[in-house]
């Protein structure tokens, strides 16, 4: 995808939205757009702003597909339950991850719509990549992508974010995401701002920037 596009003001997710309808299927006849980003860093509430622009578009969290004992080790769980079928055209289906019971649910399907979007850490691993139409990165420094993730999940949770901090490092140390997203994405005081990620095709002398109201405060 070139990322080159300049949306109205205001309107960047909205934009953001017509311009994936118009990407080449990537997975079997669906679009699978990726939203990685630090724990913490606002993946969730972004993917549903971005599947509401899309008519509602499944929004597969990868929460879901981890556990407690394979925080990143789910790869061959998420191609066996997910990838396999989507790229057959046929309906998935995944059990969900229980984090307080500790267990896996009942199956879920998910039909190959257009646009399936898949949000969590380490959504643009190297073996989900070849199957994403596009990557896009919640651009938000670790450190204060972990301190409003602690903040958010209160003293219950501080045993398994001090588990979970190493675990990110060493992913992201061994699997990066950032250096491949088309675009990063970062949170403002009002929407969103997008910038050409890495992997964009915008040079130096085509500037990309575009938001939704006012730049945060530095």
């Amino acid at each position: 995808m070139n990322p080159s596009f300049r949306p109205a003001p205001g309107h960047a997710v909205r934009d953001l939205a017509a311009r994936v309808r118009h990407l080449s299927p990537s997975c079997g006849p669906v679009r699978l757009v990726g939203v990685d980003g630090h724990a913490g860093s606002g993946k969730s509430t972004f993917a549903e702003r971005l599947a509401a622009a899309l008519d509602g578009a499944p929004v597969l969290r990868l929460d879901d597909i981890a556990s407690h004992d394979a925080l990143f080790d789910w790869t061959e769980r998420l191609r066996d339950q997910l990838i396999e079928p989507l790229s057959r055209g046929r309906t998935a289906h995944y059990a969900p991850y229980d984090w307080r019971a500790r267990r896996f649910g009942s199956p879920r399907p998910v039909p190959p719509a257009p646009v399936i979007l898949v949000e969590g850490v380490g959504a643009g691993r190297r073996a989900l990549r070849p199957h994403l139409a596009l990557l896009l990165w919640m651009d938000l420094p670790r450190e204060e992508a972990w301190r409003r993730g602690r903040s958010r999940d209160g003293e219950e949770q501080r045993e398994f974010w001090d588990g979970w901090v190493p675990a990110e490092r060493r992913h992201f140390a061994d699997d990066p995401s950032r250096p491949f997203a088309d675009l990063l994405v970062r949170q403002r005081d009002e929407g969103y701002e997008m910038l050409a990620g890495p992997a964009g095709t915008v040079g130096p002398d085509q500037p990309f920037t575009h938001g939704d109201g006012p730049p945060a405060v530095c």
